[in-house]
């Protein structure tokens, strides 16, 4: 018959001489205690960390013991599903043998586990970075690839702009009290000028008036017949 009681003391005995600065008794009846297990430190110092609550059952080593992570440092909620669960696998693979140290022993070896999953995603993020740096410095250096639809749309964009430019420029110049522009100014700058005379002697038809009284006959003239340039023929043409 198996001495569930003395196999349970020898052990608790080897776990307290091995776990000195980590194991801690919390109650005899039953035999209940916790193991804080830490991982290696990682290339930056970082370490993960478990504290096991065990509690032994009537006949354990027979049946397995009770088991709950009691606290942890920087875990995340996986891997304490994956410590649980790597708990439960090993116990099964131990039962008839006092197993708290295979238990400890698995668990420090996943917590190392994840001090090296933490440490190839953070060079996996550092390299996700750097290749994000690269293409986004090429975009800067290639520009922007010239089609017709964004050129049309660049060309239909700068001349909204360089007209709304114009009309503030013009309201300025009336506020600031500018001389107004000449005809020939008004001409280069709108060329819908050289139609307007047509324009409304069009829309005058025969309705026109001229006054006669600001035309000098041709007798009144004063012509300087000496003048070398002077052709008396112009002035018959003129009559006819």
């Amino acid at each position: 018959m198996t001495d569930y009681v003395e196999e349970q003391r020898n052990e608790l005995e080897a776990i307290e001489s091995i776990y000195p600065d980590s194991f801690t008794v919390l109650s005899e009846e039953p035999t209940s205690f916790t193991i804080t297990v830490t991982s290696d430190a990682g290339e930056n110092g970082e370490t993960v960390e478990a504290t096991l609550k065990f509690t032994y059952v009537a006949e354990y080593p027979d049946e397995p013991p009770l088991w709950e992570i009691y606290s942890q440092e920087n875990l995340e909620d996986g891997d304490l599903d994956n410590i649980l669960t790597l708990l439960k696998q090993q116990a099964e693979e131990n039962l008839g043998m006092v197993m708290i140290f295979t238990l400890v022993t698995a668990v420090q070896e996943k917590l190392n586990e994840i001090v090296d999953a933490m440490k190839n995603r953070r060079e996996e993020e550092n390299l996700r970075k750097e290749k994000e740096a690269e293409e986004a410095e090429k975009v800067k250096f290639q520009g922007t690839v010239v089609t017709i639809e964004n050129f049309l749309a660049w060309k239909a964009k700068f001349e909204l702009e360089m007209t709304e430019f114009r009309r503030k420029k013009q309201k300025e110049e009336e506020q600031a009290g500018k001389p107004r522009l000449t005809g020939k100014q008004l001409f280069e700058r709108d060329h819908n000028l050289d139609t307007s005379d047509i324009q409304f002697l069009e829309e005058a038809g025969n309705n026109v008036e001229v006054d006669e009284s600001l035309f000098q006959d041709i007798e009144d003239l004063d012509l300087d017949e000496d003048d070398p340039n002077f052709d008396p023929l112009d002035i018959d043409s003129d009559e006819d």
